[in-house]
């Protein structure tokens, strides 16, 4: 299962209390919380489409807030004023098609495409928000066009942009779904090390809610006992977070009694 990364993570020294603050809510899956503490500065075109991102990715997770999350985003939207806004926003409205799509909610994988392919008409290709572009047209194209090698080549664009920019968090999902990627072409050692190298990313970050998918990942392309372990401590972070992500269940129901 795919999901979102948002860029920055609120953990440098030059971040200022509210966005740390934002993180760490952020980090352990209580979305509507951090959206609320940018509630006040929504009129600002960027803490506008952060807030419609933090909503997107909630929904993402737990497959509820749709109506929420379509709301600030349009609002998002109409505070966009230069093409890197009206590009990132954008680039917002396709991952929440995406996301539509993929849950199964609705089918709107066209509107995914067209929304994101808005984007990279208005992200320069040097841009900071050009990874995260990168990153999530690889995501459609992996997981609603079936094109492992266009997603390839998109995840890798975004990763050296991500390690170019310092973006720990959307490294550790590039690393993720390239390791997928050589997992399903059957190279297991370099699925290993791309998992490893994206648990090890989520847990300096703390970024608990992302860490039970990562622990599952490392799963399937670990021997046993580790993979048992693994999946073993994704399963008390699941349940520590209250089911998130709802889409982890199936693969962490507890194994049947003898």
């Amino acid at each position: 299962m795919a999901h979102t990364a948002m860029s920055g993570s609120g953990t440098t020294a030059s971040d200022d209390p509210l966005q740390t603050a934002v993180w760490r809510l952020r980090s352990r899956g209580c979305w509507s919380d951090a959206a609320a503490l940018l509630a006040p500065g929504a009129t600002d075109p960027a803490v506008a489409l952060q807030r419609a991102s933090l909503l997107i990715e909630r929904c993402l997770y737990t497959e509820q807030g749709w109506a929420e999350a379509e709301e600030a985003l349009r609002a998002a939207e109409a505070l966009a004023q230069e093409d890197d806004q009206r590009g990132a926003a954008a680039c917002e409205r396709g991952h929440l098609a995406y996301a539509s799509t993929l849950l199964g909610v609705r089918d709107r994988a066209d509107e995914a495409r067209a929304a994101l392919g808005r984007a990279a008409a208005l992200i320069a290709p040097s841009a900071p928000g050009r990874p995260l572009l990168d990153y999530r047209r690889g995501l459609v194209a992996q997981n609603l066009g079936d094109s492992p090698q266009a997603a390839r080549a998109a995840y890798r664009r975004a990763h050296a942009g991500a390690t170019a920019q310092g973006d720990a968090l959307l490294l550790s999902a590039t690393w993720r779904h390239l390791a997928g990627l050589a997992l399903h072409d059957g190279d297991v050692a370099e699925a290993r090390h791309g998992f490893a190298e994206s648990l090890r990313l989520r847990e300096e970050l703390g970024y608990l809610v992302g860490t039970a998918p990562a622990l599952v990942a490392l799963a399937d392309a670990e021997p046993e006992p580790e993979a048992t372990r693994l999946r073993a401590e994704a399963r008390r972070l699941f349940q520590l977070l209250g089911g998130v992500p709802t889409w982890l269940a199936d693969r962490l129901a507890p194994p049947a009694a003898a």
